[in-house]
């Protein structure tokens, strides 16, 4: 059974950083592409960042670009979102996704999500 489960949330102030961790269990990265998509309240879901099967590409939203870092660990099985400079507007819902070796627009798994919160 392919499962994501997210951690690494939490309340932080602008300017600070956190690193999202997305443990997954069922399958291998090296098959899977995993994104980052956050949902903040009263907004859509919006994609963050993703990284293809076997790391071979990455992709970030403008709005995180040379802030946030999107790396994997393979043999933790696990996907990270190193995020730096963090402001109010980065605030959301964090949820991870995956689907087969490449970045897209639609996923087939996910995680229940953890809540990031940048306020002082």
């Amino acid at each position: 059974q392919l499962q994501l489960v997210e951690s690494g949330g939490g309340l932080v102030q602008p300017g600070g950083s956190l690193r999202l961790a997305c443990a997954v269990s069922g399958f291998t990265l090296d098959n899977y592409a995993i994104a980052w998509f956050r949902q903040a309240p009263g907004k859509e879901r919006e994609g963050v960042s993703c990284i293809s099967g076997s790391s071979t590409y990455t992709w970030y939203a403008d709005s995180v670009k040379g802030r946030f870092t999107i790396s994997e660990d393979p043999a933790k099985n696990t996907v990270y979102l190193e995020m730096n400079s963090l402001k109010p507007e980065d605030t959301a819902v964090y949820y991870c996704a995956a689907r087969g070796f490449v970045c897209s627009i639609n996923y087939d798994y996910w995680g229940q999500g953890t809540q990031v919160t940048v306020s002082s």
